[in-house]
């Protein structure tokens, strides 16, 4: 069994959550000993599909003409396209329309979530659907001193700082203004944002955000994996107020670093984190404000090792031995939901 792991537009989605999944989605097939290709010239038994581009849809369509077997996966919907960029909600019922013609091209579909699962049953997919986190890189993500020291020294923080952290595009789904607003109401506490996209492409809200000028508000951009990793090992508080997601790999970083971890309560997170136990969360920027102050003073239990556990569930050992069978029972043709 040879799989072709295709990626359209790699450059432009390489830095995105897209991107790590699929590198993911690498390790987890070395890992696992299963043969794959990059290479659409090369022969192959499935073609694993991560992108919905134009081709992409041809690859799949020929792919099937060709008797060859088809793993769709599903990383976007189109309420997670939406609140993304300059035209995104006008656009986003023909997006859904895409989605559904590339999609429906899979023998079966992957997504990460049974959230994601069921958005796209209700756009009324009737092909298998198999939900299989994107996955952890959990040795890679654990906690580390030396670079949460080096992380706090290179970006001229004390150590009484305390420090809270975002991950994410510049984009309004992902919680951004709400993250400007609360290091505008907490002066006493620093907030960094790592993380890129275009803001030629983002509405004027979100360049303003961007462009804010606060003594203890950092956007410090893209950044390498090892900084990244710092950051998680060295910050008091990864913040993630997204406001939808298929899945949100950062939180499942932030878990494997064991830092205390605030999140907003949305559907997508209602099945695998809850409130209290593995992570906090918060309904509202209100909600946000109280807890920070409450976690970063002491008054909320520390439940990282509990947050740990849920980013050893997602390690990229278990996710890939998901998808070899998926794989194998696709060769069989006996997919099961």
């Amino acid at each position: 069994m040879k799989v072709l792991l295709y990626t359209e537009n790699e450059k432009m989605i390489g830095k995105s959550g897209l991107g790590k999944a699929i590198k993911h989605q690498m390790k987890a097939l070395d890992e696992n000993n299963i043969e794959y290709t990059t290479n659409p010239k090369d022969d192959y038994d499935i073609v694993h599909i991560n992108y919905y581009g134009p081709k992409s849809y041809s690859l799949a369509k020929k792919a099937k003409k060709e008797g060859k077997k088809i793993v769709y996966h599903a990383h976007s919907t189109e309420e997670d396209f939406r609140n993304s960029f300059i035209l995104s909600n006008q656009v986003a019922p023909l997006f859904k329309k895409w989605l559904i013609k590339c999609y429906t091209l899979g023998d079966v579909i992957l997504t990460p979530t049974p959230y994601s699962k069921k958005l796209l049953k209700n756009y009324g997919i009737k092909n298998p659907i198999i939900d299989i986190s994107n996955g952890i890189n959990i040795k890679f993500f654990e906690k580390n001193e030396e670079l949460g020291k080096k992380f706090r020294k290179d970006f001229g923080y004390k150590k009484t700082d305390k420090i809270i952290m975002g991950v994410g595009l510049y984009i309004e789904r992902k919680g951004i203004l709400d993250f400007v607003e609360l290091a505008k109401r907490l002066p006493e506490y620093k907030f960094i944002w790592f993380g890129y996209s275009p803001l030629a492409a983002s509405p004027n809200k979100i360049r303003e955000a961007v462009n804010t000028k606060l003594d203890n508000l950092v956007f410090a951009g893209y950044v390498e994996p090892n900084v990244l990793r710092g950051a998680y090992s060295g910050s008091d508080l990864y913040l993630f107020p997204t406001l939808e997601e298929t899945e949100g790999i950062p939180i499942m970083e932030a878990c494997a670093a064991k830092i205390p971890s605030l999140i907003r309560d949305i559907p997508v997170f209602s099945e695998w984190l809850e409130d209290g136990k593995n992570v906090y969360k918060a309904k509202d920027i209100d909600d946000f404000e109280i807890k920070i102050k409450k976690i970063l003073e002491g008054k909320l239990p520390n439940i990282t090792k509990e947050g740990y556990k849920v980013a050893l569930d997602r390690d990229i050992k278990k996710v890939g031995k998901k998808l070899i069978g998926v794989y194998s029972d696709l060769m069989k043709g006996e997919v099961h939901e």
